[in-house]
């Protein structure tokens, strides 16, 4: 049997192949109920199957866009995907997701596939590996937009947290309850990752600002397998912290760990706030407080800027680093101390 074509449904509809063409690009302005139900019927019918590789060659684009993170163990990445999945649905495209394990190596071979496979524009969580491809990427006027992470120097439009404010928000809630002594623990900066350093830059500027002392055996940064020996380290100080600011999701999640496992009570002996939102944090016992990103609106502004990109929507392309601010969750982890 041949191959259905947009004749073939135009013809079933009584419309032009231009009308069917225009349904199936979604572009419904001029379009009646009537003719939209006609041509859904048709298709239906007919079992009409859209010539995708004929479309892009057509249209020139895939209609496909690469989404590679950093580490997809991330709470926030998760919603963030999930969030540019929908956004994207919406305008007729596809996505295709990769997680990059914080490996550069891993990075740059999907970046590698991801233009070989010819997407129309990458959302990154970039490691901050592989400056020469994002070079190239703008040397060739690619479409691209960070997210979570900014690079220095590079000019790339970014949507990121405002993580100096995340962290003096966890700050400012524990100094408001009586916490004196408050120590952070975030994952490795070895990379100089924006959000760890910044945070960790936005605990010391909150801490002074409430004239805390900032104490540097206070300021612990770890790999993952690593964070319970750093925790360790803290609670075996001469004067171990009263509180913890967990600096992201994956870090909050050793700490209650630790904390279970070390017989200790959340928050009598030990106030925590993690930055991140987790499922589990309302549920919890205690219910943890928490510092939320909004990754909704992150996700929204992200797609906005690559498909500005895409379309040539503006002759000055928006590469600025765009901040969104977090809220907090205030929940039973904290406790006023007298």
């Amino acid at each position: 049997m041949r191959p259905i074509t947009i004749a073939d449904v135009a013809k079933q509809a009584n419309v032009s192949k231009s009308t069917v063409s225009q349904y199936l690009n979604k572009r419904y302005e001029y379009m009646s109920d009537k003719t939209r139900k006609n041509i859904e019927s048709a298709i239906e019918k007919l079992n009409y199957q859209p010539n995708i590789v004929a479309r892009s060659l057509k249209q020139k684009s895939t209609f496909t866009v690469g989404v590679i993170v950093a580490n997809i163990l991330h709470t926030f990445s998760t919603h963030v995907i999930r969030a540019v999945e929908n956004f994207f649905h919406d305008k007729g495209f596809q996505i295709i997701v990769c997680n990059a394990d914080d490996e550069p190596v891993k990075e740059k071979k999907y970046i590698e596939m991801l233009r070989a496979k010819q997407v129309d524009g990458i959302i990154i969580f970039p490691t901050g590996g592989n400056l020469d491809l994002y070079e190239r990427m703008l040397r060739d006027e690619f479409p691209i937009v960070f997210m979570d992470r900014t690079i220095k120097d590079m000019d790339i439009a970014t949507v990121m947290l405002d993580n100096h404010l995340a962290s003096k928000l966890a700050v400012d809630h524990f100094a408001d309850k009586g916490y004196e002594h408050i120590a952070i623990l975030t994952t490795s900066v070895i990379r100089n990752i924006s959000p760890r350093v910044e945070r960790i830059e936005g605990y010391r500027n909150a801490m002074a600002a409430r004239g805390l002392e900032v104490n540097a055996e206070y300021i612990k940064t770890a790999d993952l397998d690593r964070i319970a020996l750093a925790l360790n380290e803290l609670f075996h100080l001469e004067k171990p912290p009263q509180a913890l600011l967990a600096g992201n999701d994956i870090v909050l999640i050793e700490i209650l760990k630790y904390i279970k496992e070390q017989g200790l009570r959340i928050p009598e002996d030990v106030g925590v706030i993690g930055i991140d939102e987790v499922p589990f944090a309302n549920f919890f016992t205690p219910p943890i407080t928490t510092v939320s990103q909004p990754a909704i609106d992150m996700a929204r502004k992200a797609v906005d800027l690559l498909l500005q990109q895409m379309n040539n929507d503006l002759e000055e392309k928006d590469k600025s680093v765009i901040r969104l601010k977090p809220s907090l969750l205030e929940r039973k982890s904290c406790i006023t101390i007298k």
